[in-house]
C-alpha cells in the first residue's frame, strides 16, 4: 500500500514527443513575417482563500480520497467473498486475489502510454473512471443472491474485477501527475505541501474505508446472510462521486498536452541498442565502453546517458518483488487467518478483514517515528545507516513478520478440533429421551460408545472417533432404554461429522443420524440450528431476513450464521402460539446445538449443546505482526524510493515508478504461483515465503556491497566525458532506418 502511495510523484520529461534532430537545421526564411497582434493576457486561474494553491487542486484531492475509498474498501472483503459467497477454496480465493492485485500493478503502464501520447492526462482520467465505475456496477451485481447462480456470479465478478484493474491502474499515474501540472514553477513550495496532502488523501481514504466497508459486510444483514452487494455497492458509490467530483473542476484545470511517454522512449532506446550491437557482432568493428553506447546512432546522447544510470538502478530491482510478495498477503493469507481467531476485544468486535487497518495507521505512526527518532538515535552512534541498508533491514524485519505468522497459525492448529481423517468418523449420540440410554455398536466392534449409560439430556464433552476400513459403512447400533432393547442401523460416510440423535414417544424410543456440516462458522460468525421436538412448524427470528423454519416431530433446521453476543429472547412463532427462546451466549466462531423442547409448566424452552468449541485464541495476537511487517515496508518501500530518486535523473523518475510497480505485480504474480502449486500446509507456507525473502535479502545485499552510488549531479559530467569518443566510432556499421 505504501508503495503505491509514495511512488506517485510525477516527473518532468524533457524529451518532447515531437522533439527531433531535424529541429535544429530548420531553413531561415529571408522573406520578412508580418508581426502577430498581441495576445490577451492569460485570466489567472481561481485560488483556495487568496492563496497560491489553485483552486482546482481540491477537486482532485476529493477525488483521489473517494477513489482510494472505494478500491480499498472493495479490496478489503474480497477475499471473503471468494470464500465464502463463491465457495471457492481458500488457495484459490488467495490466488484469484492476487492475480487481480497484479493485473493493478501492470495497468499503470498503459495508463500512462496513453495519457502521455495520445489522449492527455485528463481525458484519460474521465474515460478510464467511466470503466471504473461499470466495473464496481457489475462487481456488485455479481453479489446478489438473486441474480442468477454460481457460474453467473463468477463471471460478473470476473469481469467486473477487470475492468476495476484497468480503471484503478490506468489511472494511477495520471492523477498525481495531473495535480502537479495544476501549479505554476514559481510555486514549488505549494506544490510540495500539495504532495503531502495528496497522500495524507491515499491513507484517509484506505484508513476510512478498510475499517467501514467490512461492517457493511457483516453487521448488515441482507438477502439472508452476510451483504456483499453493499459492501461493493458503496465504494461502487464513492467512485461515482470521485467521477463527479473530478468532472466539476474541469473548466478550472491546466491541460497540458500529450508530450510523449519516457518509458516508450527508453524501451526503444534499450531495443535499438541490444539490435544495432546484434547486427554488427563482427570483429572488424570497434567495440564500444558500454552496450547502451550502440544506440548512438540515433538517439541523443544526453538519453543515453540517463538510460545507463537507469539500468544500474534497476539491476537492484530484480530481488525486490520477493519482499512484495510477502506483504501483499495481508489482504489475503493473513485475513483468512484471521477468521480463525476470536475478533472480541473487549470494548469492540472486529472482522477479521479490518485487521488490515492497522497498516495505514501505523504507516502515519511510523514515517516520523523512523525520520526523527530512530534514524536519528542510530546516525548519533556512529552507524552509517545507507539507504540499501535500510532496504536489507526491512526484508529483515518482512522476514521476522512471517515466522511470527507462522507461529500463530501452528496454535490456532493446535487449539482447533481435529479433523476425520481418510476412513474415519467422528460422532457424538444426543439423548433427547426422557430417561438413560445405554449405546452398543453391533459388528467386529462391540464396544460402548460411553463407558456409561448416557443420561437424558446430557451434554457430551467431545466427539467418539470412528474408524469405517472403508470410504463408507452402515453402522448398527443397539439401543438399550429402560427394559427395551432397540436395534437402528445408519450409513455414514468418511471424512464427515455426524450426530446420533436419540428420541422417545413415551413408549419407545428411536434414533436419527444427521450430518455435522465442518467449517460453518464463517469470517468468525456463530453458527446455530435448531431441533425442533414439539408437534407443530416453529419460524425463529435470528435478526436476518428470513426467518428460520424448523420442522415438526424433530425436525432438524440447516445452520444459520449470526452475530456473537447474547440472544436472552429470540421471537418463535407456530402456527397458533408466540414464544421466545433464551439462547444464552452465542460465542465468537463456535457452532450451537439447540433443541426446542416443552417438558415443563413454563413453556417452549431451548436446550443447548455446542457442536464446534468457541475460537479461543484472540485476533489481538495478529497485532506482532503488523508491527513488524509495517516497519519492514516503510524501511524497504520508502527508503527505496528515495534512493531510487536520487540515483537517476529526473527525466527517468516516471520510468522508475513504472518499474517500481511492476515488482509489485511480480511479487502478487509469485504468492499466485506458490499458493496453487506449493501443496504446503498453511504454517509450512509461511515459514517457506520467509526463508526464501532471507535468501533473496542475502542476494540484495551482496549486490548492495559492490553498487557504487552517483550524485544525480555527476550524470551530466560522466556523458560528457563519456560519449565524444562515440561520434568517431560511427563508420562501418550495418544499420538501417537510422538519421543522423
Amino acid at each position: 500500500m505504501l508503495g503505491e502511495r509514495e511512488s506517485q510523484e510525477p516527473a518532468m520529461n524533457p524529451f518532447r514527443k515531437n522533439e527531433s534532430k531535424e529541429t535544429f537545421f530548420l531553413p531561415v526564411s529571408t522573406e520578412e513575417v508580418p508581426p502577430r497582434p498581441p495576445s490577451l493576457p492569460k485570466k489567472p486561474p481561481p485560488k483556495i482563500c487568496g492563496s497560491n494553491y489553485p483552486l482546482s487542486i481540491a477537486f482532485i484531492v476529493v477525488n483521489e480520497f473517494c477513489e482510494r475509498f472505494s478500491y480499498y474498501g472493495m479490496k478489503a472483503v474480497l477475499t471473503l467473498y471468494f470464500l465464502y459467497f463463491l465457495h471457492w477454496t481458500e488457495d484459490t480465493s488467495t490466488s484469484v486475489y492476487h492475480a487481480f492485485n497484479s493485473l493493478c500493478y501492470f495497468t499503470p503502464i498503459l495508463g500512462a502510454a496513453i495519457a502521455d501520447s495520445w489522449l492527455g492526462k485528463f481525458k484519460t482520467i474521465i474515460y478510464l473512471s467511466l470503466v471504473y465505475v461499470l466495473g464496481h456496477v457489475i462487481k456488485s451485481l455479481g453479489a446478489l443472491p438473486v441474480l442468477g447462480g454460481h457460474m453467473v456470479h463468477t463471471v460478473l465478478s470476473l469481469v467486473g474485477l477487470s475492468l476495476i484493474a484497468l480503471g484503478t491502474g490506468g489511472i494511477k499515474p495520471c492523477v498525481a501527475a495531473f495535480g502537479g501540472d495544476q501549479f505554476e514553477q514559481k510555486h514549488e513550495e505549494e506544490r510540495a505541501r500539495y504532495f503531502s496532502v495528496f497522500y495524507l488523501s491515499i491513507n484517509a481514504g484506505s484508513l476510512i474505508s478498510t475499517f467501514i466497508t467490512p461492517m457493511l459486510r457483516g453487521d448488515v444483514q441482507c438477502f439472508g446472510g452476510d451483504c456483499y452487494a453493499l459492501a461493493f455497492g458503496v465504494p461502487g458509490l464513492l467512485m461515482v462521486i470521485a467521477l463527479v467530483v473530478f468532472a466539476m473542476g474541469s473548466k478550472m484545470y491546466k491541460k497540458t498536452p500529450p508530450e510523449g511517454n519516457i518509458v516508450t522512449q527508453v524501451v526503444k532506446c534499450i531495443w535499438f541498442a541490444v539490435s544495432n550491437r546484434f547486427k554488427n557482432r563482427s570483429g572488424d568493428v570497434t567495440k564500444r565502453e558500454h552496450w547502451l553506447d550502440w544506440a548512438a546512432e540515433k538517439y541523443p546522447k544526453r538519453l543515453i546517458m540517463d538510460v545507463k544510470a537507469l539500468t544500474r538502478i534497476l539491476f537492484l530491482y530484480i530481488p525486490l518483488p520477493m519482499f512484495w510478495a510477502l506483504l501483499e498477503q495481508q489482504g489475503s493469507r493473513w485475513t483468512l487467518q484471521a477468521t480463525r481467531m476470536n475478533g472480541n476485544l473487549g470494548f469492540i468486535v472486529l472482522q477479521p478483514e479490518q485487521m488490515q487497518v492497522l497498516n495505514p495507521l501505523l504507516v502515519l505512526i511510523f514515517i516520523p517515528l523512523f525520520d526523527l527518532v530512530i534514524y536519528r538515535l542510530v546516525s548519533k552512534c556512529g552507524i552509517n545507516f545507507s539507504s540499501l541498508r535500510k532496504m536489507a533491514v526491512g526484508m529483515i524485519l518482512a522476514c521476522l513478520a512471517f515466522a511470527v505468522v507462522a507461529v500463530v497459525e501452528i496454535k490456532i492448529n493446535e487449539m482447533a478440533p481435529p479433523q476425520p481423517r481418510s476412513q474415519e468418523i467422528f460422532l457424538q449420540v444426543l439423548n433427547l429421551a426422557d430417561d438413560e440410554v445405554k449405546v452398543t455398536m453391533q459388528g467386529d466392534e462391540n464396544n460402548s460408545l460411553l463407558a456409561e449409560s448416557i443420561k437424558s439430556f446430557q451434554k457430551m464433552p467431545y466427539y467418539s472417533k470412528l474408524h469405517l476400513k472403508t470410504e463408507s459403512k452402515d453402522f448398527h447400533f443397539h439401543l438399550k432404554y429402560r427394559n427395551l432393547s432397540v436395534y437402528t442401523e445408519h450409513s455414514v460416510e468418511e471424512k464427515n461429522w455426524y450426530s446420533l440423535l436419540i428420541r422417545d414417544d413415551g413408549k419407545s424410543i428411536s434414533s436419527m443420524m444427521v450430518k455435522d456440516t465442518e467449517n460453518v462458522t464463517t469470517n468468525g460468525m456463530t453458527a446455530v440450528r435448531f431441533v425442533n421436538t414439539l408437534s407443530k412448524e416453529v419460524n425463529i427470528s435470528l435478526g436476518t431476513n428470513l426467518p428460520l423454519s424448523v420442522g415438526e416431530d424433530y425436525g432438524v433446521s440447516a445452520y444459520r450464521t449470526v452475530q456473537t453476543g447474547e440472544y436472552p429472547a429470540v421471537q418463535c412463532k407456530t402456527e397458533d402460539d408466540d414464544f421466545s427462546l433464551n439462547l444464552g451466549l452465542l460465542d465468537f466462531g463456535a457452532a450451537y446445538l439447540f433443541v426446542i423442547t416443552n417438558s415443563t409448566n413454563q413453556g417452549p424452552q431451548a436446550w443447548k449443546t455446542e457442536d464446534i468449541p468457541a475460537t479461543k485464541i484472540s485476533i489481538a495476537w495478529q497485532l506482532p505482526q503488523y508491527v513488524l511487517v509495517t516497519a519492514a515496508e516503510v524501511m524497504f518501500s520508502v527508503t527505496g524510493l528515495e534512493f531510487s530518486y536520487s540515483q537517476a535523473p529526473s527525466s527517468m523518475k516516471s520510468v522508475l515508478q513504472a518499474a517500481w510497480l511492476l515488482t509489485i505485480g511480480v511479487g502478487n504474480f509469485i504468492v499466485l504461483a506458490v499458493a496453487q502449486f506449493s501443496g504446503l500446509v498453511q504454517w509450512a507456507e509461511f515459514i517457506l515465503f520467509s526463508c526464501l525473502l532471507l535468501v533473496v535479502c542475502l542476494v540484495f545485499s551482496i549486490m548492495a556491497y559492490y553498487y557504487v552510488p552517483v550524485k544525480p549531479e555527476n550524470i551530466q559530467e560522466l556523458a560528457d566525458k563519456q560519449i565524444p569518443y562515440m561520434q568517431k566510432n560511427m563508420i562501418n556499421l550495418k544499420t538501417k532506418n537510422t538519421k543522423l
